[in-house]
């Protein structure tokens, strides 16, 4: 099984703190472009018509909250949350860039502490942030908390793909390529090393659809996408509380 991966909240924010001036650039190496295509799926699952107000969680640099600005039916505001402050202060950056200060509001917070009043937002998006949260559930319980009922849930992660062929050569990249890569760009010793043993102790699929279940969203699916290196989670906030 191997050691649990220590998620400390503060050993994370610090982490995250120390890569981001490079965290954009690699995304987009080492996904090889598809980060992108991943993000506009996970966007157009939402069914945004221009008005409601979207919570993104873990939203790093932000590119998330920013294409849920880019579609003619995108969100009216968006509301992006994480817990370092430098991903946040390039993510603010780049919404002064694209002047998109007035639609996009970034606060610094836990996502199992979200500063927001109950049902205040229409849906919530994460990318990549879930697995980096010390308690899972507790995260989708407070996301439960502010979303309005009948709200949804989207949640891109990453996963092990099914096919033995693909699985094993994915290993081989995920354990040895990525860490060695990501140190050397980024001059990080256990960032890029801590990637593959997050998502190796994560649940993935059905087992997390499981967790939003209990958690109060109902719907919940799990599209595997490129072989299931990449998940996309959909639910929808229940009505009534979260034993219902």
């Amino acid at each position: 099984m191997g050691r649990v991966v220590n998620k400390a909240p503060d050993r994370i924010a610090g982490m995250f703190d120390a890569i981001a001036g490079h965290y954009d650039s690699l995304n987009r190496f080492l996904s090889v472009g598809f980060d992108r295509r991943w993000r506009r799926r996970m966007v157009r699952s939402l069914g945004l018509t221009g008005t409601q107000t979207v919570l993104d969680l873990c939203t790093g640099t932000a590119d998330v909250a920013i294409a849920l600005c880019e579609t003619q039916d995108s969100s009216n505001r968006v509301i992006g949350v994480d817990f370092s402050a430098e991903m946040l202060k390039h993510g603010q950056k780049k919404l002064d860039t694209q002047n998109l200060l007035t639609k996009v509001h970034l606060l610094r917070a836990d996502g199992t502490a979200i500063p927001l009043p109950p049902g205040s937002v229409d849906a919530v998006t994460i990318a990549f942030g879930i697995r980096n949260i010390q308690n899972p559930m507790r995260a989708l319980l407070e996301i439960r908390r502010v979303v309005r009922p009948g709200g949804r849930l989207a949640i891109l992660e990453f996963g092990m793909p099914s096919m033995p062929c693909i699985r094993t050569l994915y290993r081989w990249y995920f354990r040895r390529v990525l860490p060695w890569f990501g140190r050397l760009a980024s001059g990080h010793d256990s960032a890029y090393s801590y990637l593959p043993q997050s998502v190796g102790e994560f649940p993935s699929g059905l087992a997390f659809c499981q967790m939003m279940q209990e958690a109060g969203f109902i719907g919940t699916r799990a599209h595997m996408l490129q072989f299931g290196i990449v998940y996309l989670y959909e639910g929808v906030r229940a009505h009534g509380s979260a034993s219902e």
